[in-house]
């Protein structure tokens, strides 16, 4: 790329146009869908951890009381049966209850350690309850010197013994069964919320668009549901496509009441002209009549020109071929120094005419308005560089420029300022037809003074995919 492109080009072009196409800064936030999303997960799995607490609340306490009055019965009885069986009996007794269930009995040493029940809820009912079935000395322990399980201490014969079974008989229902249920669960909870945020989206989502596409100006491209079965959303809809309709009328009336007075003033503007050169003897006042008339006969073609139809066709435009023929009359003005900087080979989509129309209108707005006060020369910088799929364009003089709190207001229809650039004598709607334009073409319009001095202005277009 040319280095006097990059320097003729500064980067105040761009975010002048990108700026048009950004929202205004605001924080960040949740779209409507997934922050009712969240609202509901939230709200389901609160419900679903509170049901499983509160089953598991009710189910330990029984489970555990039932299962301390198992074990009570289960020791009862194995010491019962000990205590009337004969020696060999006891031997055959303790090796089925080891070898069959799981259950054995071991003599009680005051030197044994053993460590109690945690503070498990259902741990320390179970022990409680032991307590009430065996006796308040009867110890309940999880270990007993280094050994696992599930150790009950109970006398026979005025011997102490423990009573040893495996812990797992007795603990709740959990562990992956409780893990698979409340994935699923989850899982459940997750796709209803997304299903009831998105159900409620659809309607708004549709509306935003709708209204995308009417601050567009394309009234007719989005109908919204009138039969929707919600009868707020449906009198929404109705209401808006009312809206739509009557914006279309309005702007429709307008464009045809523009075009019809433009046209209708033509015929009385031609007769006048004729009459002027017919009956007016004095050459300079002939001459003076025939440069108001030229003046209103272009104010009128500035009335056709924004009452244009909103639809353009676009095709592949090469930049240099439309410049060069847009500046080729100015290069011969002697007030008029125009410079091209251009990168190699841009074609962008636009609709061929209108784009020369834009570009003769800034080039003319450039030569009045943007005269150097001192040699009476305007000088002209046209330059131009494609980034990703977008070509800028930038038309830039180097005259005194516009009062910063005017520069918004220039592209406002009939608006017309009060410093040196506002000698026009035009209707005002020469920048509103640039922007209006560009904006019906699919790109962006942006000015802004040159920080070296000078107006700036600024344009958007996409380019061609080929390019």
């Amino acid at each position: 790329m040319p280095e006097t492109l990059i320097e003729s080009f500064d980067e105040d072009a761009i975010l002048a146009v990108d700026a048009q196409d950004e929202p205004s800064p605001h924080k960040f936030g949740l779209s409507l869908f997934w922050r009712t999303f969240f609202l509901l997960a939230l709200l389901l799995l609160a419900c679903i951890l509170a049901w499983l607490q509160t089953l598991r609340s009710l189910q330990f306490e029984p489970q555990a009381i039932q299962s301390a009055k198992q074990l009570a019965s289960q020791i009862n009885l194995s010491r019962a049966a000990l205590i009337h069986a004969d020696g060999i009996g006891r031997i055959s007794l303790l090796h089925t209850m080891g070898e069959e269930e799981g259950l054995y009995i071991l003599p009680r040493n005051a030197r044994d350690q053993y460590v109690s029940v945690s503070n498990d809820a259902m741990q320390h009912d179970m022990a409680l309850a032991l307590q009430e079935q065996l006796g308040k000395n009867t110890v309940i322990a999880k270990q007993v010197n280094g050994r696992a399980g599930l150790w009950v201490s109970f006398d026979m014969d005025g011997a102490d013994y423990w009573f040893l079974t495996d812990f797992a008989r007795f603990q709740p229902v959990g562990g992956k069964t409780w893990i698979i249920w409340l994935t699923v669960a989850a899982s459940l909870s997750l796709a209803g919320a997304a299903l009831f945020a998105r159900l409620i989206n659809r309607p708004l989502k549709a509306l935003s668009f709708a209204a995308s596409r009417v601050r567009e100006g394309d009234f007719n491209a989005s109908k919204l549901d009138e039969h929707a079965n919600t009868s707020e959303i449906r009198e929404v809809n109705i209401g808006f496509n009312r809206m739509a309709q009557r914006l279309a009328k309005l702007d429709q009336d307008r464009a045809v009441m523009l075009a019809g007075i433009s046209h209708d003033l033509r015929t009385p503007l031609a007769r006048l002209r004729l009459e002027t050169e017919l009956s007016v003897s004095d050459l300079e006042a002939r001459a003076h009549m025939a440069m108001d008339i030229a003046q209103l006969d272009a104010i009128i073609d500035k009335f056709l020109d924004y009452a244009r139809p909103d639809k353009v066709k676009l095709s592949a435009v090469v930049l240099a071929d439309l410049l060069e023929a847009c500046t080729y009359s100015y290069k011969a003005l002697p007030d008029v120094h125009l410079q091209l900087n251009l990168e190699r080979k841009l074609v962008l989509l636009a609709d061929e005419v209108e784009l020369g129309r834009i570009v003769s209108n800034l080039l003319e707005n450039a030569r009045k308005y943007g005269k150097s006060t001192d040699t009476g020369i305007a000088r002209i910088t046209i330059s131009a560089i494609g980034r990703d799929e977008w070509v800028f364009i930038k038309i830039r003089d180097h005259g005194p420029g516009v009062a910063p709190d005017q520069l918004a207001n220039l592209t406002k229809p009939f608006y017309r300022g009060e410093a040196a650039r506002t000698e026009a004598k035009g209707a005002g709607l020469g920048l509103a037809i640039v922007e209006k334009t560009v904006q019906r073409m699919g790109g962006g319009f942006a000015l802004n003074n040159s920080s070296t001095g000078g107006l700036s202005a600024n344009l958007k277009l996409q380019r061609a995919p080929s390019a």
